[in-house]
């Protein structure tokens, strides 16, 4: 008897600013004709003036509802450009703390595969970004790398060549 899987297969692009999250995301919903969770931070953010601990929340349940509505395209691939762990780690270094809700999402949001950015690029100014530094977006990549590790995450490292087409 043939078996068959209908469920959706979830891919998480994780990593910090400046590391091609957005360009890889986009890439892999053409080349697999995925359904594509855009990123909620950039447009809830983009509609105001600054941002508190608070707003975390909302913007992690504006990424989880983008999240649902690509679900919700019936595609077999959905690829998430950013995930939970963006806002748990951007917690974390912005606030010194983790709100309860975003750290049981955390916990509990299940992707099959998650992709983790290296920051190689260089940085572009953008007003919704915080770390022009290399060296500090090179620390945050070592955060996400233990985190995903910690938490026994499947996940792969991509640090691709820039001399490559």
């Amino acid at each position: 008897m043939e078996r068959r899987f209908s469920r959706i297969k979830r891919i998480a692009i994780t990593g910090p600013e400046c590391s091609g999250k957005t360009t890889l995301a986009r890439h892999l919903k053409k080349v697999w004709n995925a359904a594509l969770a855009e990123e909620f931070a950039r447009e809830y953010l983009e509609k105001i003036d600054s941002y508190r601990f608070e707003d975390l929340d909302a913007i992690l349940e504006g990424q989880l509802e983008n999240e649902r509505k690509a679900e919700a395209e019936g595609k077999s691939i959905v690829v998430c450009d950013t995930d939970v762990l963006v806002i748990k780690i951007w917690s974390e270094v912005k606030f010194g703390k983790v709100s309860p809700l975003v750290q049981t999402y955390y916990e509990q949001t299940h992707y099959d595969l998650t992709i983790l950015c290296k920051p190689i690029y260089q940085w572009e100014f953008d007003p919704l970004r915080e770390a022009p530094d290399e060296n500090d977006r090179l620390r945050l990549y070592q955060l996400y790398y233990q985190a995903l590790q910690q938490e026994g995450r499947l996940f792969l490292c991509l640090e691709p060549e820039l001399d490559q087409p």
